[in-house]
Formats: C-alpha cells, sequence, structure tokens
C-alpha cells in the first residue's frame, strides 16, 4: 500500500541520517579544525570555535535539533564552507540533475540502440561480442573511468554526464538484452513475426509493451547507480555539484552538512528503489495481444 511505502522511505532516510551523525561523532579527528591550528589566532577565537563544535559531540541531541530545524526548513549552516546549506544546496543539485539526467539518458538510449539489433537478430557472435564488451567496461570502477576521461581533456558536468553513462551503459545493457529477448520469444511475438508485421509494430505493440514492468524497475536501480556513480566522478572532473559537496563534507567531517547530504541522497535512492519495486509488482502489458 502507498502509506507503507512511504513510510518506509521515511523511516530509511531517517535512519540513514542518524547512522551518518553517529560515524561521523566518531570517525579519528573529529572535532578539530584547521582553524585551530593557526598560531595566529587569540585564546578567544579558540574558545569561539570549540563552542561552535560543542553542540555536535551529543549526536542524539544534534540530531534532534537538526530535524526539529529540518522540518521548519532550515539546513543549517556549513562550518566547513562558511555558508548556509540551503544555498550550497540551491547551487549544486541542478548542476548534479542535468549531469546525471544527461547520463541516465545517454545510457538508456545507447543500452537500447544496442541491445536491440542483437535481440531482434538472435545472432550468438553478435550477443557475445556485445556481453565480453560490455563486462570489460563494467570492471572498470568509476573512478577509473572519471581518470581517463579527465586525461582526454574532459571536465566539467558535460564530461561528468558522458563519464556517468560509459558507468551505466555495460550494467543495463546485460539486462535490457535479456528482457529483450524473453520478449522476443514469447509465443505471441513469434505469431507476429510469423504473419509478416513489421519489426517496428512487434517493438512497440508486443515486445517492449510486455517489458515494460521490468524496464521501470531497472530505471529506478539506474538512478540509484548514476547517484553513486557521481560522487567520485564530480571530484575528479572538478564539477561543482551536489556528489564533491557529499566528498568535502566527508573529508572536512562537517556534521551539518554531512547529514544533510546523506538525507537527500537516501531519499532519492529510495525512491527510486520505491519505484523500482512498484514496477516488479505492477502486472505486464501486452502479453498475449
Amino acid at each position: 500500500m502507498l502509506w507503507r511505502a512511504v513510510c518506509r522511505v521515511i523511516g530509511i532516510v531517517l535512519l540513514g541520517g542518524l547512522l551518518s551523525a553517529v560515524l561521523v561523532r566518531h570517525a579519528p579527528g573529529f572535532g578539530s579544525d584547521e582553524e585551530q591550528l593557526d598560531s595566529q589566532r587569540s585564546e578567544a577565537s579558540l574558545r569561539r570555535l570549540e563552542q561552535q563544535r560543542r553542540h555536535e559531540r551529543d549526536v542524539a541531541a544534534f540530531y534532534c535539533r537538526f530535524l526539529v530545524r529540518y522540518v521548519q526548513g532550515d539546513l543549517g549552516y556549513s562550518h566547513l564552507l562558511q555558508r548556509p546549506v540551503a544555498s550550497l544546496f540551491a547551487e549544486r543539485l541542478p548542476v548534479s540533475g542535468q549531469a546525471a539526467a544527461a547520463g541516465l539518458t545517454a545510457a538508456w538510449v545507447l543500452s537500447l540502440v544496442t541491445a536491440w539489433p542483437i535481440a531482434r537478430s538472435r545472432g550468438r557472435l553478435l550477443e557475445a561480442a556485445g556481453r565480453a564488451g560490455a563486462t570489460v567496461l563494467q570492471c572498470m570502477p568509476a573512478g577509473v573511468l572519471g581518470l581517463l576521461v579527465l586525461g582526454l581533456g574532459g571536465r566539467g558536468a558535460t564530461a561528468c554526464g558522458a563519464a556517468i553513462a560509459i558507468v551505466l551503459f555495460p550494467r543495463l545493457l546485460h539486462y535490457v538484452l535479456n528482457l529483450l529477448e524473453e520478449g522476443y520469444g514469447m509465443a505471441h511475438v513469434v505469431t507476429a513475426r510469423a504473419k509478416g508485421a513489421g519489426e517496428g509494430r512487434i517493438l512497440l505493440r508486443h515486445v517492449l509493451p510486455s517489458c515494460l514492468p521490468q524496464l521501470v524497475s531497472l530505471f529506478g536501480a539506474s538512478v540509484s547507480m548514476a547517484l553513486s556513480a557521481a560522487i567520485p566522478l564530480e571530484v575528479i572532473l572538478d564539477v561543482p555539484g551536489a556528489g564533491q559537496l557529499a566528498w568535502q563534507a566527508a573529508l572536512g567531517r562537517d556534521l551539518t552538512l554531512l547529514v544533510n547530504v546523506t538525507v537527500l541522497m537516501s531519499l532519492a535512492i529510495t525512491a527510486a528503489n520505491t519505484a523500482a519495486a512498484a514496477g516488479r509488482a505492477a502486472p505486464a502489458w501486452g502479453r498475449g495481444g
């Protein structure tokens, strides 16, 4: 039911934020600040820095205050970047969203364009070559692909979107190819081909509708993969997005910023996975027609 899915999303997001706060609080070096090492700072200035960090030492109290402010629309203040978290999100989320959307779109188009002729022809040699190439790409971590793109002169959001597409393409190709091969093997599809129906009509009226729930589920999973790949890629390719912000928050042990980023990422990934689960539960269309 819908309310159960909503409660599940809220519970996972709240738990993710709490676990993030606990991990950061107990990480080595928490509470230290580069400004505290400045010998030119006065004793009063150092005490002020210590007071700013003191309220973060009690994780339970910090998280309760964080949730109260969060409901009120106050996302807090980043000590690392010396700016409100809301303004940081307003600047960086559109950049990450554009890169992820471009990467997802390109990866899906490439996987469908590559998988369709292979599934339609059922050529074993062509299928083996396609799967082998996808497997080689899939074995390369996102960070390595980012370094390759950077070595070729790519930087910025456009290069990041291309790198996300390269990361997702081999993972999508295996599943899309399996789904299309299963669709082309269905009895009503075989009958339609025997009656001389056009390949475009078969694809749009029979194969894709029968695979639609699984494709929706796969799309939800691909959103999670894109968000995960965006973090190292944005750092390597110097993209001022939410992924780079998460990396900076983790390195700087900025508790307020990192918990906000964790809650945001948890919300996006959990919502995508919930949509994927709904896609799996939906009945297939077009079978037997």
